[in-house]
């Protein structure tokens, strides 16, 4: 995920520095309107505000009930967004020490004791893991902007080129969403993903991708 520093930005976490307190908050949901925090500077970017709320517009019909997995996830508040909308359960997946503190925290001051798990591996890792059930009904990655083989790295694991276990890791009727700058050119299809939808707005970019059916399990995921 990455954030400029901002007039919010005040006070800090042991260990990762400077916080910007308030700079997003919650959408829509149970939790609408509430704070978010995040480590400034340009190591994570996370979501804005409109360009969050464009994403789940169009996720909107999936969320009640669903299996969502935030790669990248720095603060949390892409998968902090799912559960206040519905979703049942979302795991986190965050390498980084800094962030990894920020996500806690802001799943603590929100009050959130479960229906999450985070994964402090790389997000590599975690994509080479066997993947048991119940599997995802949405996937949502946003690599740093200085990591962009990243993009290339993860979904090709995710539509299995480069031995990721889709197999399991894919509901039925499953999405797999990137976020990128609107320059980054991302390919139409990566193994088993093809691309169905791009979105821009301003400089950045949402990229959806759709499994091919016959390549995950069946778990009835969302239409």
């Amino acid at each position: 995920m990455t954030i400029l520093a901002c007039s919010y930005c005040r006070g800090s976490l042991s260990g990762a520095g400077p916080v910007c307190w308030g700079a997003m908050r919650i959408i829509a949901g149970t939790l609408r309107s509430r704070p978010l925090q995040a480590p400034p500077g340009l190591a994570t970017r996370p979501t804005s505000d409109r360009l969050r709320e464009t994403l789940f517009n169009v996720l909107a019909r999936r969320m009640e009930g669903a299996h969502f997995l935030d790669l990248y996830a720095g603060s949390g508040a892409v998968g902090i967004e799912a559960l206040s909308r519905g979703a049942q359960r979302a795991v986190f997946v965050e390498h980084a020490a800094g962030a990894l503190k920020v996500l806690r925290a802001n799943l603590a001051r929100l009050g959130l004791q479960s229906g999450f798990e985070i994964d402090s591996g790389t997000v590599t890792g975690y994509l080479r893991k066997e993947i048991r059930t119940p599997g995802f009904d949405v996937v949502f990655l946003d690599p740093p902007y200085d990591a962009a083989d990243q993009y290339h790295a993860t979904l090709g694991l995710l539509g299995g080129l480069l031995g990721g276990k889709v197999r399991g890791l894919l509901r039925a009727g499953a999405v797999v969403i990137a976020e990128h700058r609107r320059k980054e050119v991302l390919a139409e299809s990566y193994g088993q993903l093809r691309r169905s939808r791009l979105l821009r707005q301003g400089d950045a970019a949402l990229s959806f991708y759709a499994a091919n059916e016959s390549q995950i399990q069946e778990h009835g995921g969302k239409e």
